[in-house]
């Protein structure tokens, strides 16, 4: 279960700079385990990267910034600047 209070002491507010590892790859994005922040997962979407981008694979490290964060269901997305192979 996301901790959320423990992610809301983090300030994760559109704009914020998240990094982490990629846990899962999709057809639409990858999912990221937000660093500092245990069961904190992000959703970096494939619309949100540059269109000649391709996917990070799992286990790469990346980075990036909060998008949007819903505290209704404790989601968060975030769009990728940058990252590296695993």
């Amino acid at each position: 279960m996301l901790d959320w209070d423990r992610l809301g002491d983090h300030s994760y507010g559109v704009g914020t700079p998240a990094t982490g590892e990629v846990i899962g790859r999709r057809h639409f994005g990858v999912f990221v385990r937000i660093d500092g922040v245990p069961d904190a997962v992000g959703l970096a979407e494939i619309t949100a990267m540059p269109h000649e981008a391709e996917l990070p694979h799992v286990g790469a490290r990346v980075t990036g910034e909060v998008l949007w964060r819903a505290e209704h269901n404790h989601q968060v997305k975030i769009t990728l600047t940058e990252w590296s192979a695993a």
